[in-house]
């Protein structure tokens, strides 16, 4: 890699042809592929090290259909459909279907490695809601940790400035395109990173709640900047939360890979009987333990692993884990409960991952392509980032500037329905401007722990509110929370830390207040929103809410 490996502190590099904003799985394979067969010059922008992303957090593994003697990719577009309850588009399910299997064999050449057979071939899984075992993983459950290390490797080999430790505060705009971001170096100064294109690949947001499976940064920077931009997000009410979190204090909540209930492991309540078939789709089974919680008057249920053979051995990631907090699979049930894992939707792009505004792309966590619908099939997000992240790649190496009406923006899948977001009555907040910039007379600066107590609050109003299972007057509930949480946003931060704390928890109300609007709308319960209001699936609702501003900007940001 050319250039600083922490990138300057002082005037940005010269413009790069991209500009990738987050390190996971979409935007390292993208940035990877353009640099690699153009010789681009390629720029990653990340909170924190190239390595450091929600990707290496992932547990299951990838689903790919890597041989069509006993599985077929028609198969697995239709289990992916099934899983999305009406919302998917087909046309990108079905890109992601048949490109998966060549993306993760490029994934394998570029040096990740996966559980093969004594025989040398792929060992597959099954997950809930799949039909065949099509799922490859790495050590059992560290498929993650794997992805990104090789990812981190090529990255380094090949981008030619990384910014690490680096937050994205806002989308620069320039005759009618997107020129770049500005951003917060780690020294607290704020600079402008000019690009011919910007992809963002921030992620999703689980750190809206109080139990997740995310780590701290993942608080929907690159929806909330959409939005600040003026673009629409879609589907963001489908929160899908992991139905076997490990219940223990540790946040992030470590998982119990589906792939253990492939394996054989089943769940049960307080009286000790089984309550769900535990192969359903995660929304399913989520409901399910909800229900089960309820009836018991507990804070979680059971997962009984006794009857998977080899458990150290299959899983040793797990293994470890277990022990470190005292459990033994062989002997032991295992507490779990559901945690907020996966946002199905976020910032609309077509099939290549363009979105509304020229020079601007989104892949993976952050993106609505059109593939997950109201809920995410198990083990598809690594793929989803793979097939995206280089289609984005491919189409800016292709010459592509904007987007066409194809996928989930504007294609012929689901109708969709346009929502104004919640209004918080936010005027322009200084967020970015340090105190004594100007503009923040009669307003004391707000400390650190401060916006940490406000983070925390709107975290357990969320779970409590708009979790599993919501209703119109929780989610109204929630509304006053996020409310409360919003008015620190007027007041300007103490110090380059609080800078950054503050910009996030700007960042989770902008999305929290998107969710409010789509959930509050959505008067049924379809895939991974549940209302105990509406228990049943409208077919007037069939359809996609977009949700736009005009919401708060960062005017100090650009200063």
């Amino acid at each position: 890699m050319t250039g600083s490996s922490r990138g300057p502190t002082g005037a940005p590099v010269e413009r790069v042809d991209l500009l990738v904003v987050g390190s996971g799985v979409a935007g390292s394979f993208a940035a990877v592929r353009l640099a690699a067969r153009s010789g681009a010059r390629v720029a990653v922008l990340t909170k924190g090290r190239l390595e450091d992303s929600t990707t290496q957090w992932a547990q299951g593994g990838i689903a790919a259909v890597m041989s069509e003697e006993t599985d077929s990719t028609e198969s697995h577009l239709v289990d992916t459909l099934r899983a999305g309850a009406g919302l998917c588009d087909e046309s990108a399910v079905r890109v992601l279907v048949e490109e998966g299997p060549s993306r993760v064999a490029e994934l394998i050449a570029l040096g990740a490695v996966f559980d093969r057979t004594a025989e040398g071939e792929l060992e597959r899984s099954l997950e809930g809601g799949h039909s065949r075992p099509r799922v490859v993983h790495a050590a059992g459950a560290a498929t993650g940790a794997e992805v990104a290390r090789a990812l981190g490797a090529a990255l380094r080999a090949s981008v030619a400035v990384a910014y690490e430790g680096w937050m994205v505060l806002d989308l620069v705009l320039e005759r009618g395109r997107c020129a770049g971001v500005v951003a917060l170096a780690p020294d607290g100064s704020v600079h402008r990173v000019a690009a011919r294109h910007v992809l963002l690949a921030t992620g999703g947001a689980g750190q809206l709640f109080a139990v997740t499976t995310n780590p701290p940064g993942a608080t929907g920077d690159g929806a909330a900047m959409a939005l600040r931009a003026g673009l629409g997000l879609a589907d963001v009410e489908f929160v899908q939360f992991h139905p076997t979190a490990l219940h223990v204090p540790a946040l992030p909540r470590p998982l119990l890979s589906e792939a253990l209930r492939g394996e054989g492991a089943v769940l049960r309540g307080a009286n000790g009987e089984r309550f769900v078939d535990e192969l359903e789709p995660r929304h399913v089974v989520s409901r399910a333990i909800a229900a089960q919680l309820a009836a018991d008057g507990s804070d979680h249920v059971l997962l009984d692993a006794t009857p998977v053979e080899g458990f150290a051995l299959r899983f040793p990631s797990l293994a470890r884990a277990l022990e470190e907090v005292g459990l033994d699979p062989a002997r032991d049930w295992l507490p779990v409960a559901p945690a907020a894992h996966y946002i199905s939707g976020g910032l609309l792009t077509d099939l290549d991952g363009a979105t509304a505004l020229p020079g601007l792309w989104a892949a993976g966590e952050a993106a609505c392509s059109g593939v997950q619908g109201a809920n995410r099939l198990a083990s598809n997000s690594l793929l989803e980032g793979l097939v995206f992240g280089s289609r984005v790649a491919d189409a800016v190496l292709a010459g592509k500037d904007g987007p066409r009406p194809t996928g989930a923006l504007g294609g012929a899948g689901s109708p969709v329905t346009h929502l104004p977001v919640r209004p918080l009555g936010l005027d322009a907040s200084p967020l970015a401007a340090a105190p004594g910039d100007g503009g923040d007379a009669g307003r004391a600066p707000v400390g650190r722990d401060e916006v940490r107590a406000a983070r925390r609050e709107l975290q357990r109003s969320f779970s409590e509110g708009a979790g599993v299972v919501r209703s119109a007057s929780s989610l109204a509930s929630t509304g006053r929370s996020l409310e409360l949480a919003a008015g620190l946003l007027h007041r300007p931060p103490l110090g380059p830390d609080g800078r950054r704390e503050l910009v996030e928890l700007a960042n989770l109300v902008t999305l929290g207040a998107a969710l409010l609007t789509a959930a509050t709308r959505r008067e049924e319960s379809r895939g991974a929103h549940v209302r105990s209001d509406f228990p049943e699936e409208a077919d007037a609702l069939r359809c996609r809410f977009e949700v736009s501003g005009p919401v708060p900007s960062l005017p100090g940001a650009v200063a």
